[in-house]
């Protein structure tokens, strides 16, 4: 079948052919259906989407946003009291030395700052930062051509750094502990390793998984900090000056009615507040107050105690059809219409930490608070199973009593 150029052009006046493949690799520009179709009348519907790379504004409002309110000081990071006044002393330690100071290992559930503290950390030294992911390095041979071309003292921030190839992970442990990558030249009996030396650098790597990271890696890292979720009050500093930036006007008591649906997460935090600036413009509100928080954020399904559509969800089905579990994760997630590892990473660990969800060698189950939270009557059997308690008394006989 002969195929005709999209968008009605022939192969040798739009600026491109088909390959091999049968893939056309000129501009397609986005028209009318009749102008294309194959010499046969049919038409791929593929050949109707612009490749947003040719945008030079592809990048969207809400990323850009979100760079936009990443602090760039230490001093100016709110929260995270502990994890702050360690890295500042490293980092101050490391420039009275006039040295790069020690790899660098964010740990923490997403949201939380990490790759911000990467970005401060390469500020502070006034260096540049080199930002590439776990998933990105596949092969030795990339995580190479990465720090082979690392000036002295730059910043490499590793996201994800869990998710590397076993091979690339190997030689980062020498790059890390050397300053120095072996590559291979040739195969077999007649390859030749040629020693690459490099200048000093810091690694900074961000997990949400320190668990999966082998000791090997993790241990060369000099410095560990774990980020923690943030208390309603660091959320409400985080608000106030996120509101300053966007120029958003908001009463004391939306912002806090904000922090405390935020899931003690800072962009879980800024995304809401952006949403009710959104609501506040569309209904003519000059500022952001309590009853526009509130109308917004009902809007977008978020409730008093911050669960969402997926939360309440899984605690419905845990409640209404399972009776309160304990109910397999493939069987529930299927009650929900989820993906198991959906449930498993993004409701789970919240409904856990609130204690609304409780995880058995049975199953999940829901305990009494996720039966008071939707208006439920828990069965009987299920509220003394769930709200079991260990006695602490001197005459305890160490059983968990109903």
């Amino acid at each position: 079948m002969t195929r005709a150029a999209p968008g009605g052009r022939g192969g040798g006046d739009g600026g491109g052919s088909w390959d091999g493949a049968g893939t056309w690799d000129g501009a397609v520009e986005v028209g009318d259906t009749d102008t294309e179709r194959w010499a046969d009348g049919s038409f791929d519907a593929t050949a109707r989407v612009v490749d947003a790379r040719l945008d030079d504004d592809a990048e969207t409002d809400e990323r850009q946003v979100e760079v936009a309110l990443r602090p760039k000081r230490l001093d100016d990071f709110p929260g995270q009291d502990r994890v702050r006044e360690q890295l500042s002393l490293v980092l101050t330690a490391a420039k009275r030395r006039g040295t790069p100071p020690d790899h660098v290992l964010l740990s923490g559930p997403p949201g939380l700052g990490k790759t911000t503290l990467a970005m401060i950390v390469a500020g502070e030294l006034e260096q540049p930062i080199r930002i590439t992911s776990g998933p990105a390095i596949q092969h030795a041979g990339d995580l190479a051509s990465v720090l082979s071309s690392l000036a002295e003292g730059e910043v490499l921030f590793l996201d994800e750094i869990h998710r590397m190839s076993r091979s690339a992970e190997e030689m980062l442990y020498l790059a890390m502990e050397d300053f120095r990558v072996d590559v291979i030249i040739g195969k077999g009996p007649g390859a030749t390793a040629i020693p690459l030396e490099l200048p000093p650098f810091t690694v900074v790597g961000a997990t949400t998984r320190a668990g999966l990271l082998p000791a090997p890696l993790r241990d060369r890292f000099g410095f560990t900090g774990h980020l923690d979720y943030y208390a309603a009050a660091d959320l409400v500093t985080i608000l106030h000056r996120s509101a300053r930036l966007l120029g958003v006007d908001a009463d004391e008591d939306a912002v806090r009615e904000i922090s405390l649906r935020s899931r003690g997460t800072p962009r879980i935090a800024n995304r809401l507040l952006r949403r009710v600036r959104d609501w506040a413009q569309v209904h003519g509100e000059h500022h952001v107050n309590l009853k526009a928080a509130r109308h917004a954020l009902e809007l977008f399904d978020v409730d008093q105690r911050g669960l969402d559509r997926l939360d309440r969800a899984v605690l419905e089905a845990l409640c209404r059809r399972f009776g309160g579990g304990p109910v397999g994760l493939s069987t529930l997630a299927v009650a929900v219409g989820e993906e198991p590892d959906t449930v498993e990473t993004v409701a789970e660990p919240y409904l856990v930490r609130e204690g609304y969800m409780v995880r058995t060698p049975r199953g999940r189950a829901a305990s009494a608070q996720a039966w008071e939270h939707l208006g439920l009557t828990p069965p009987r059997d299920a509220q003394s199973l769930w709200s079991a308690r260990l006695p602490l008394g001197d005459d305890s006989s160490g059983r968990f009593d109903g």
